[in-house]
This record gives structure tokens, C-alpha cells and sequence, in this order.
């Protein structure tokens, strides 16, 4: 097979415009360069490769912030006021080979010397800043490298963006494609049309731009996919998961607790998996991201609290057992009784106020019962997960302030498939992998299926 050219491309624009951010969230790499919320953090040039197949197709060059604009265009005219013959790239080379290079602009001669060995730029820009003369000046300097310059409009989800301010004086450079692409809040398919936008002003490279475009649709919808499989085997395990029990008050009391142990766990290597899938660090939510403290949610899946959080909405019998703390249903066994009946649980000394209500229920109950987890939990077990990635879907990979999932509408479960999918769920505790006779089967795969459909 014929390797591919490699494109190169430099990432250019002012000091502590979002060039590092942008580059973590294409390459979705939250170690690749530095960022922080200070200019000039980026003094080197560093390249990220993006692979297509088994090959390199494109490096993008990470470059040091332009500082002094303004006075660096002054030198340039000086420098080539004698050599009026001189073109823009040879008054750049000009430029490089002055002792200025190396002193007083040394930064501003790393970023041309890079612009001037790559076959196109990335011109970065933070929309929330007003266009100034030193931008004018920037623009000035990079077009004389007579490379082809793709305007980034960053941050443009921002309350201040000045977005179509910077398009103005854009276009008054010749500038009139661009691009806007929020590092923060990068659109679901901001990478794709990336890749098309280079595509028209890069034309003998654009069946390698093109390529990468559909890659990357690709590699999307299998995030998507993959997401959903997670959360859909995860709400599987929960809604098969059936425990045996006494009635007897301490025995029951541990049962559940232990019940609620393995669902926060199995809830937890959901969230695990899903950041691993979009490759953030775990540590990306231990202290603030997601509503986790110290690993956990900070809002607990089995309080009351969570219920009203998440607008799920319960039957009467549950909301009552909600007071206490409900969690789960205790079924006979074999479900003879036909009825589910709430009976609450012990998380965080709950269990005494089951004897304002629990008392009349527990004294018409003997012997051995089951528990399984309530639907409302269910309810809130999806929506934390489908919120999750579709936060996760839309999070840059420089992003430096926490993701915090905000309180949602009523996410209803009583599609006619989901709800056949729980019911018949509950019927095959083998099917549950926190249980204790799990027994994976292609009935169980298929079931996980079905429910994947339901959610997508």
C-alpha cells in the first residue's frame, strides 16, 4: 500500500487564546501539553500526531503565543525597509536569521519558523477579547508567511463572545472562512467539520482530510454506541439483581444495606467505564467534575434527596417509603404475593423511621422474602448516566472547571419495550452480574440489546 503524506499544520495565534486546549480536545489527550488559565504557558513546540489506520496523517504543531505584535511588524519594517523586493515569507526568513530571532523576539520566531515549515495554519482566536490593533498586526505577520490560514473561533459559547465582530475583521483581511470550535464545548461533530473546512482551502490534501473526517464520524457514533451498551448492561444488573432474605430486623437491615453497596458499585464502574471510553482521568472527578466526593456521588442514589433532584416521579406507596429512606421492594418469594410493597432502607440511620409506617407491613410478613431495586431507582440509575454522556459528549478535554450534572426533567421509563425489558429482568436473577448465581447467556446479551435500542 502507498504511505500517505503527512500533513503538518501549526496551531498560531495570540498568547492564552485556547491553541493547548484546543489540540487536548481533538486529540483527546488531557496530558498533552499545559494549560492554564495564565498567558504564555506554552514555550515549545510540541507536536500531536492523528493517526489514519496504522499511519500518521496529520500533525498539528502546539506553538508558543504571539506577544508583542505590534512591535515585531515594526522590526520587520525596518529590518526590510533596504530590500523592498523582498516577499512576505523571504522578510520572515529575513527576519529569522536576525539577531532579534534569538533575543527580544525569540517567541514570536519560534511560532514562524514553524508556520513557515508546515503546509497550513490554525489561527486561534478567544472571541470573548475585542479585536485590537495587536490582533491586526498578528494577522499581518502570519500572512506574510503566504501559508494558508484557517481562522478557530474559540470559546464562542461564552456570554461575551464577540463572534461575529472577529468575522468582520477577518473578513477585512481576506479571512472569510471560519471556523468556530468551543475547546470548552466542542459541538458533537466540531472534529468533522474541522477536517471538511481544511479540506477546501488544503485541495491536494483533501482526500486525506476527507478520510479523517469520516473517521471520525466513525469513531463518534462507536463512542455513542458504546456508551449506551455500558449503561444499558449496567441498568440490566440492577434490575435483575434479587436478593434472599429473613424478615427478622437485623438480618433484613443488612441485606439491604449490602444490596445498596453492590448497586452504588456497579452505578460507580459505570461512570468508570464511560470516562475511560471518552478518555478523561478519573481523577477529573474526584474533587469537583461530577457530583462525586471522594469517589462517590455526593448525591446519594438511595436518598430522597436524589428523587426530587432528578424529577423522578414515584407512586404514592414509594413516596412514602421515600420518607424513610425506601430503596427497595421486598417480594415473597416467587412473587405469590403479586404485589411489590416498599419497605425502606438503613442509609444514613434511616431505618428507625420505617416504624412510623413499616411496622403494619412488616408484622403481616414471616418467613423468607426478596429484594429487588425499586423502579424509582432505576429511573434515577438512567438519567445520571444518560446525562453523564451526553455531558461527557460535549466536554472538551482542557476543560478546567467542574462538570457538574444539573437537575433534570422527568425522565420516564414507561417506553413499553424498557419496561418489558425491567419486568422480564427481574425474573432472571441469573442475569445480574452483581448477583450471586450470575450466569451470562445470549438471552441476557439480546435483553441488553433490546434495552440499548430503548435508550438510544
Amino acid at each position: 500500500m502507498t504511505e500517505q503524506p503527512t500533513l503538518q499544520i501549526a496551531v498560531v495565534g495570540h498568547t492564552n487564546v485556547g491553541k493547548t486546549s484546543l489540540l487536548r480536545t481533538l486529540i483527546r489527550d488531557v496530558n498533552f501539553g499545559e494549560v492554564e488559565d495564565m498567558p504564555g504557558t506554552t514555550r515549545q513546540v510540541q507536536g500531536a500526531h492523528i493517526m489514519l489506520g496504522a499511519q500518521t496523517a496529520l500533525v498539528l504543531f502546539d506553538t508558543p503565543g504571539i506577544e508583542d505584535s505590534i512591535g515585531l511588524l515594526d522590526y520587520l519594517e525596518q529590518l526590510s525597509s533596504h530590500s523592498q523586493r523582498l516577499d512576505g515569507p523571504d522578510r520572515i526568513r529575513l527576519f529569522l536569521e536576525s539577531p532579534e530571532a534569538s533575543a527580544l523576539y525569540e517567541q514570536e520566531a519560534r511560532v514562524l519558523h514553524k508556520l513557515l515549515s508546515c503546509h497550513a495554519g490554525l489561527y486561534v482566536v478567544d472571541v470573548r477579547e475585542p479585536v485590537l490593533a495587536k490582533h491586526r498586526d498578528e494577522l499581518a505577520i502570519l500572512s506574510s508567511c503566504a501559508r494558508p490560514l484557517l481562522p478557530i473561533l474559540n470559546f464562542v459559547a461564552s456570554d461575551t463572545a464577540r463572534t461575529q465582530e472577529w468575522r468582520d475583521a477577518l473578513a477585512r483581511v481576506g479571512l472569510h472562512s471560519s471556523l468556530a470550535f468551543d475547546s470548552m464545548s466542542p459541538p458533537l461533530d466540531g472534529e468533522e467539520k474541522l477536517y471538511q473546512a481544511l479540506s477546501l482551502v488544503l485541495s491536494p490534501y483533501q482526500h486525506i482530510l476527507l478520510e479523517l473526517q469520516e473517521q471520525s464520524s466513525r469513531q463518534r457514533e462507536a463512542r455513542h454506541a458504546s456508551s449506551i451498551n455500558l449503561i444499558a448492561s449496567m441498568l440490566l444488573d440492577v434490575a435483575a439483581l434479587r436478593m434472599r432474605t429473613s424478615i427478622e430486623t437485623d438480618t433484613l437491615a443488612k441485606k439491604i444495606a449490602l444490596q445498596q453497596s453492590r448497586v452504588r458499585e456497579r452505578e460507580q464502574a459505570c461512570v468508570n467505564a464511560l470516562l475511560s471510553l471518552f478518555q478523561f482521568r478519573r481523577d477529573d472527578y474526584l474533587s469537583s467534575p461530577l457530583p462525586l466526593n471522594e469517589g462517590r456521588w455526593e448525591l446519594d442514589l438511595f436518598s430522597p434527596q436524589a428523587l426530587q433532584h432528578f424529577g423522578v416521579h414515584v407512586s404514592m406507596g414509594i413516596a412514602a417509603g421515600a420518607a424513610a429512606g425506601a430503596t427497595v421492594d421486598v417480594l415473597s418469594a416467587g412473587l405469590s404475593l403479586g404485589t411489590g410493597m416498599a419497605i425502606g432502607a438503613i442509609a444514613g440511620g434511616a431505618w428507625k423511621a420505617i416504624d412510623r409506617w413499616g411496622d403494619r407491613v412488616l408484622g403481616k410478613m414471616r418467613g423468607f422474602r426478596e429484594l429487588t431495586v425499586d423502579q424509582s431507582i432505576l429511573q434515577i440509575l438512567a438519567l445520571r448516566q444518560i446525562q453523564l454522556l451526553n455531558r461527557l459528549e460535549h466536554r472538551g478535554h482542557a476543560t478546567l472547571t467542574p462538570l457538574r450534572l444539573e437537575q433534570a426533567p422527568h425522565l420516564s421509563l414507561d417506553n413499553p419495550t424498557l419496561t418489558k425489558i425491567m419486568t422480564l429482568a427481574r425474573a432472571h436473577p441469573d442475569w445480574s452480574s452483581i448477583g450471586d448465581d450470575f450466569n451470562d447467556s445470549p438471552a441476557r446479551q439480546r435483553a441488553i440489546e433490546t434495552l440499548a435500542r430503548g435508550l438510544s
